[in-house]
């Protein structure tokens, strides 16, 4: 499947503020008030201040719900080890929601950790395996945190259990650990990125973020906007979509 959102991001990254502000605007002509209401609304609860790291997931209809709970929690990126298999969701299941979601492909495990590290993001192993945290005593404050999520059947990879700054299970009562991937995802991302928005921190996309998001959902909203824009403004970037 083509990420559409990544595509856009490739094709116009690495503009100033008030490149992306002038062409939304004219975009913009070419939307409902509705549809850009919907827009904005959305993009103001956005966040990169937690994000998904997923490895080797394997079943498409489990790489659509993850890509769907990011979407409907507001998580604007989510990030994947694909060594073992493709990060591959299906069109029908995943209904649109990885035009709005980034998704950052890794070559490794270790490569992604070191870049989520280096952006400064806590790595956050989550299994039943380990006496740790719960998403009720989690530290959504300490700062921004990636939840990492294995395969279906084995879990996060030693790689992530060695690299983990912290450890979180969901607690269960009953005898069999039952939970799926697509799952516990829902439930944490749900729960962690609401007690995130009831914090103190500042997860919402900056300024320049929020400029960048718009002028791309706005293009992936427009029929046949990249000619409606270059007619306007001219090929000004490179690359082909």
């Amino acid at each position: 499947m083509t990420n559409i959102g990544n595509n856009l991001r490739r094709r116009y990254g690495g503009h100033t503020p008030e490149w992306y502000d002038e062409r939304t605007a004219y975009m913009c002509g070419f939307l409902t008030e509705e549809r850009i209401g919907v827009l904005r609304r959305t993009l103001e609860m956005r966040t990169r201040y937690m994000t998904i790291l997923t490895e080797n997931t394997f079943h498409p209809q489990n790489a659509s719900a993850l890509v769907r709970h990011c979407e409907a929690f507001g998580l604007q990126e989510l990030h994947t080890v694909e060594t073992l298999c493709r990060f591959d969701p299906s069109v029908n299941i995943v209904r649109g929601t990885d035009k709005w979601v980034d998704i950052t492909r890794h070559d490794s495990t270790a490569g992604a950790v070191a870049s989520l590290k280096g952006d400064g993001y806590r790595i956050v192993a989550t299994t039943p395996h380990r006496e740790s945290c719960t998403p009720e005593t989690f530290d959504v404050e300490r700062g921004p945190f990636c939840l990492v999520f294995g395969t279906e059947h084995a879990g996060v990879s030693d790689e992530i259990f060695d690299a983990a700054d912290e450890f979180l299970r969901i607690p269960m009562c009953g005898m069999v650990e039952s939970l799926n991937v697509s799952a516990s995802a829902a439930i944490l991302i749900y729960m962690l990125s609401r007690r995130m928005r009831l914090s103190d921190v500042a997860w919402a996309l900056t300024d320049t973020e929020r400029s960048e998001v718009m002028f791309r959902w706005v293009m992936s909203s427009v029929r046949d906007a990249r000619h409606i824009m270059e007619r306007r403004f001219g090929r000004d970037c490179s690359g082909e979509l």
